[in-house]
């Protein structure tokens, strides 16, 4: 099963909050791809850097790849033909889904290595 992805241009962290706090308005505005998951647990705020200003604890130094869709929602294994080989080549991920597609982060410092995976694993990088 392979497919084609993308390397997004931003640099991002992974941020959290407190389960009650305000979403903060310079993430809201932002034009860049962007996650917020809110739990009983926790705000949990995927965002360029950019506009991560003033968001306390934050997890730095990400970059995205873009697994291309869409996928209908019965389709299986696509997100774990992409995880498969970057648990082989031991790149931890932070995975994030939306209606169409799945975007897989994984630290800049493994950004290439992650890439070289999934080419050798048969997936498709798109300029």
């Amino acid at each position: 099963m392979n497919q084609s992805f993308s390397i997004l241009p931003q640099h991002f962290v992974v941020a959290q909050l407190e389960p009650n706090a305000d979403l903060p308005s310079a993430v809201l505005a932002s034009p860049d791809f962007m996650s917020i998951t809110r739990t009983e647990d926790e705000l949990s705020i995927v965002c360029a850097e950019d506009v991560a200003t003033g968001l306390t604890r934050v997890d730095s130094a990400w970059r995205a790849i873009k697994v291309h869709g869409p996928f209908a929602f019965d389709q299986t294994g696509i997100l774990a033909s992409f995880l498969d080989p970057l648990a082989a080549a031991g790149i931890g991920i932070f995975a994030v889904s939306t209606f169409d597609t799945d975007y897989i982060l994984v630290k800049s410092a493994h950004l290439e290595s992650a890439v070289r995976a999934l080419t050798e694993a048969g997936h498709r990088l798109l300029a």
